[in-house]
């Protein structure tokens, strides 16, 4: 099976422009594609999953990748599928982000001399002349069209600013450059971003020939995609330190059941032989997919060795073991807890198990919390500083676990 089809049987292709050619020029291996990555963060997240593994999996069928830090388009802020406007990050932030980005990606792409680049839209952006940018750009596009945008819609209802406006046109011109300037012939990104992906495509094709072969494919996101990475609120980062491997296994370890099979066949590299054999497995078994599943992409992110401590311990508390050595643990100096202890409520907010005072009120009145193995019921529970030195063990629901200890 060819590279193409197989992005098709993972179930990863969403719309393309020109199907036929673009399944030649990436079974051919003569591919030269780029993904953007905005920095808006300091980690890349497992919402970029999908994007990291499709780079990998188009570089070893012989293309080659362009990962496109977008430390200019940052500044403006993608308005796709949001309510709200970004928060404005300084030069100096998304600099450091785009730094840390680029040692994440290292783990999934091989980069280097003929093989994949990474640049930075800054580069180019932040050194563009404003009215020659209108003159020689700002002609190709329609406002009717740009409107009736789908990354426009949900922003359109509360108010667009004139600045994100302007994030389609920036988007297309780094197509329109990189075409130029690196021969790249292929974008690839999420569903949300079609409208802006077709306006570099029509960009290059106006301004330099119908037949410029400038191609546009989108990676089928849909509700898995606008989930993966977010937890309880909180995003789960690829960056161990903030988001601990055997944290990062248990997220994959707790997806709903409805989408296990869809994360395996998108996100891991087993052979789709054997996950047809998996997806026809009973539904009895359904642990053992979520254990592969998690294993599998803790090794893609973290290394087998992490991996297998990850899951080592899962099994020892699924179980009933003893083994926490491996579970995030948050340390409390001993002069920072009196000597009454701490108070369940404040203990869960320390370690990061509940937003608020009244999130986890409601968890504890719900049965939601377990105190080394014992159900909390009473909100003013205080834990002696004697058991804290020692180390207990919480848990929230039934699959969240966290270690606090007194050093």
């Amino acid at each position: 099976m060819q590279i193409y089809e197989e992005l098709q049987k993972r179930g990863l292709i969403a719309q393309v422009t020109d199907e036929a050619q673009i399944r030649e020029l990436i079974n051919s291996g003569n591919a030269i594609f780029y993904i953007g990555f905005d920095c808006t963060a300091d980690s890349l997240t497992a919402g970029h999953f999908m994007a990291l593994t499709l780079m990998k999996r188009l570089q070893m069928a012989g293309n080659r990748p362009i990962a496109l830090i977008g430390g200019g388009t940052t500044m403006i802020g993608d308005p796709s599928g949001r309510t709200d406007m970004r928060k404005m990050l300084t030069k100096e932030d998304i600099d450091h982000n785009a730094e840390c980005f680029k040692r994440q990606m290292s783990r999934f792409i091989e980069f280097g001399e003929g093989k994949a680049m990474m640049l930075n839209n800054a580069d180019w952006l932040l050194n563009l002349n404003y009215i020659e940018l209108l003159r020689e750009v700002g002609a190709c596009f329609s406002v009717n069209n740009m409107l009736r945008a789908e990354c426009y819609k949900q922003r359109m209802e509360k108010g667009l600013s004139f600045l994100e406006f302007n994030y389609m046109i920036m988007q297309s011109y780094d197509f329109y450059y990189l075409f130029q300037k690196y021969g790249c012939n292929l974008e690839f990104g999420g569903d949300d971003q079609w409208s802006n992906m077709l306006g570099g495509t029509e960009l290059i094709r106006r301004k330099l020939g119908r037949d410029a072969h400038a191609m546009t494919i989108t990676l089928l996101t849909d509700s898995q995609g606008k989930k993966m990475g977010k937890t309880a609120g909180n995003a789960v980062w690829l960056d161990p330190n903030k988001t601990s491997p055997f944290e990062f296994y248990q997220y994959w370890r707790n997806v709903d059941d409805a989408d296990v099979m869809k994360c395996i066949r998108m996100l891991t590299f087993l052979p789709l032989e054997q996950i047809d054999e998996m997806d026809a497995w009973e539904d009895s078994r359904i642990n053992e997919k979520k254990q592969i599943l998690a294993y599998e992409l803790t090794s893609l992110v973290h290394g087998k060795e992490e991996a297998d401590k990850a899951r080592e311990v899962s099994q020892s508390l699924f179980a009933g073991g003893g083994d926490d050595s491996n579970m995030p643990t948050t340390e409390f100096d001993s002069a920072s807890v009196s000597d009454d202890g701490m108070n369940i409520v404040d203990l869960m907010l320390a370690c990061s198990l509940a937003a608020s005072r009244g999130e986890a009120k409601r968890l504890i009145t719900q049965g939601g919390v377990m105190l080394d193995g014992e159900k909390v019921t009473a909100f003013d529970l205080m834990v002696p500083k004697s058991a804290l030195e020692g180390g207990v063990k919480l848990r929230k629901g039934k699959k969240i676990f966290h270690r606090a200890i007194v050093k």
